[in-house]
């Protein structure tokens, strides 16, 4: 049944950081909170833990309620038989390994830990370490040790603070493989708050992108990616330019009056607060001048390359087209201040809300 939040609030001296949130995950689902540092993710996380206190909304687990400040119901923590993997580790470091991740069993009362220990071990690859210390492991074998120790009383949940963020990038790409494999191995359900857009994407049955307290949007990583509802979402998952374009006599168009082809399925009708959105990737870009044309049903702009980075597979480029930066990628050299065609369709320049409603009230009282 995984978890139910319904009008989560929480605050801190009289203000929200929270703001009356829900949502659901399935029993057996893999589900990100992603957004930037302060939005709220990790709060709604503690809160769900039982480390934090609500001050409104339920929380329920598999069915069962374990927190609702109208009824002055909390279930403690150790009593919400989940498991919890933070962003410290927190594992003992005059314990061995075995030790570690025996530890929450003897909280428990637990006489005999030895095989739960041992499965937890070998669900982690880490059977032939079980007596060594902290200090003898990789920091990729320390968080193993910890996610261990999170499984090991086979939790009803699982949830994640953020793991991956002390480790490089090698052994962040190698424990996020590992910890979709575990989760879907156990089919437990599963919350993971991060705010790297990779580990969302990469990791994620669904997604849900917090702003300042809200939850902005939710779905699947291909929907929130090819789908965004607004430029926040947009721009924080995945690399996005942004044109600003107005409805003209004959369509839209860039301010400068060059006529721009949009995705129909994107136009609302409404003709103020849109921005049109163009992911690098959608960009053919051509050497030299070829004309601007919107013709069977492509744009192509033409102008300047300002900058570029080589990035192995390609190199991403920065042309300026009538006073906008647009970053693309092309295998092709292309030097400095050469002139370049941009080419795109009209379904890869999508029509996004600039904002939020929650976004614009707060800019309006700051």
């Amino acid at each position: 049944m995984g978890i139910s939040v319904r009008g989560l609030v929480k605050s801190y001296s009289a203000v929200n950081v929270i703001h009356s949130i829900s949502f659901d995950v399935a029993d057996g689902e893999f589900v990100t909170l992603l957004g930037p540092s302060g939005c709220g993710k990790t709060t709604t996380l503690r809160c769900i833990a039982g480390l934090d206190t609500p001050n409104a909304g339920t929380i329920a687990i598999n069915g069962r309620v374990v927190s609702d400040p109208a009824r002055k119901l909390f279930v403690a923590p150790h009593e919400r038989d989940l498991g919890m993997v933070f962003q410290s580790y927190a594992i003992w470091p005059h314990l061995t390994v075995a030790q570690n991740v025996a530890f929450p069993l003897t909280v428990r009362g637990e006489r005999d830990t030895r095989d739960a220990v041992a499965w937890a071990l070998d669900v982690v690859g880490l059977t032939k370490l079980s007596d060594r210390r902290p200090s003898e492991l990789s920091g990729g074998q320390q968080q193993r040790v910890a996610l261990a120790r999170a499984i090991a009383a086979r939790p009803q949940l699982l949830l994640f603070d953020e793991p991956l963020s002390n480790l490089d990038a090698r052994l962040r790409d190698r424990t996020r493989l590992e910890i979709s494999r575990i989760q879907k191995e156990l089919k437990v359900p599963a919350l993971y708050v991060t705010h790297d857009q990779t580990e969302a994407l990469s990791m994620s049955d669904r997604v849900i992108v917090m702003e300042a307290g809200h939850v902005v949007q939710e779905g699947t990583p291909e929907d929130l990616y090819h789908r965004p509802v607004n430029r926040f979402v947009a721009d924080f998952i995945g690399s996005a330019n942004f044109l600003d374009v107005r409805r003209g006599p004959s369509g839209w168009q860039l301010p400068d009056g060059t006529p721009i082809l949009v995705d129909p399925a994107s136009d609302t009708g409404d003709d103020s607060g849109s921005v049109a959105l163009l992911r690098p990737e959608a960009i053919r870009l051509e050497p030299g001048v070829h004309g601007d044309l919107t013709a069977a049903g492509f744009n192509r702009l033409t102008g300047r390359v300002v900058g570029s980075m080589y990035l192995g597979p390609h190199a991403e480029y920065i042309v300026e087209v009538g006073g906008l930066q647009l970053r693309a990628f092309s295998r092709a050299a292309l030097p400095r201040g050469s002139h370049a065609t941009l080419v795109f369709t009209a379904l890869d320049c999508r029509l996004v809300a600039s904002g939020t409603p929650h976004s614009r009230s707060l800019a309006h009282a700051g």
